[in-house]
């Protein structure tokens, strides 16, 4: 990855973050985007060019209006080209679909799949012309599969998975094996441990361990009983940045112990 530029949306925190870091560490130039006071932002950025990034910079924006996404993908450009586009920023908002507020479907679908839109028609010609390029979606084993109260949620990581194989089938032909090609993927994950998940295994702890919680929370999807770290969605991104993943496109790989294969 030395000599590319990566844009990570959503890597102040949490698996963008990871998959920063993992970019960062290959020797990628890394775009940090995301939400976070100035602590918190610092702390990432600092992150990322502690993993060895020659360069890491923040660059903000709200990924829900088109014209900022345009802003930002031309100031990250002018920046340096953007080689690798990791679409990770994403909300969630679990109710019942008669109780949905009209606005949580707007911004979920305008922040999880919209933006991956915008992005990726501002990206992709430049990675055309060059010859490289590499777009990993981050969806959710939500792409795959459903789940009750989380009908905006579902219905852009679903949107997110077509839109993909929809772009990989248009710039498949791009470059060539020596070049390295240009990809577009969907990576799937199930339960990742980010802090987020935190109150749920609290929740589920019933008086035992921490891993009885994880273990509680995961048997009702996730049959490893295991979660998967972000540093470990990072290593699976940073691979598909391979030349030698030149003919892996259009793919969703769930990362997900086994969720989507019951």
């Amino acid at each position: 990855m030395r000599g590319r530029t990566a844009l990570v949306t959503g890597s102040t925190s949490g698996i963008g973050l990871g998959i920063a870091r993992s970019l960062a560490a290959a020797g990628a130039r890394v775009a940090v985007t995301g939400l976070g006071d100035s602590g918190e932002i610092e702390a990432a950025v600092s992150a990322v060019r502690d993993a060895g990034a020659p360069e890491a910079r923040y660059f903000p924006a709200d990924l829900r209006d088109p014209a900022a996404i345009t802003a930002l993908v031309g100031v990250v450009r002018a920046w340096g080209s953007i080689d690798v586009l990791v679409n990770n920023a994403g909300m969630q908002h679990a109710a019942p679909l008669e109780r949905m507020p009209p606005g949580k479907w707007d911004d979920i679908l305008a922040l999880n799949l919209s933006a991956a839109f915008h992005t990726m028609r501002l990206v992709l010609p430049g990675m055309a012309e060059r010859g490289f390029g590499r777009v990993i979606n981050v969806a959710s084993v939500h792409g795959l599969v459903a789940s009750v109260d989380k009908a905006p949620y579902v219905a852009s990581k679903f949107g997110l998975v077509g839109l993909s194989k929809v772009a990989a089938l248009e710039y498949a032909s791009a470059g060539s094996r020596e070049s390295g090609g240009v990809t577009v993927n969907c990576i799937c994950p199930g339960w990742v441990e980010t802090p987020l998940i935190e109150p749920q295994i609290e929740a589920r702890r019933d008086g035992g361990s921490r891993d009885d919680g994880v273990r509680a929370l995961l048997s009702e999807k996730q049959p490893s009983l295991r979660m998967t770290l972000p540093e470990e969605i990072g290593a699976l991104a940073t691979w598909l940045c391979r030349r030698e993943a030149h003919n892996l496109t259009g793919a969703s790989l769930p990362v997900d112990g086994g969720w989507t294969a019951q």
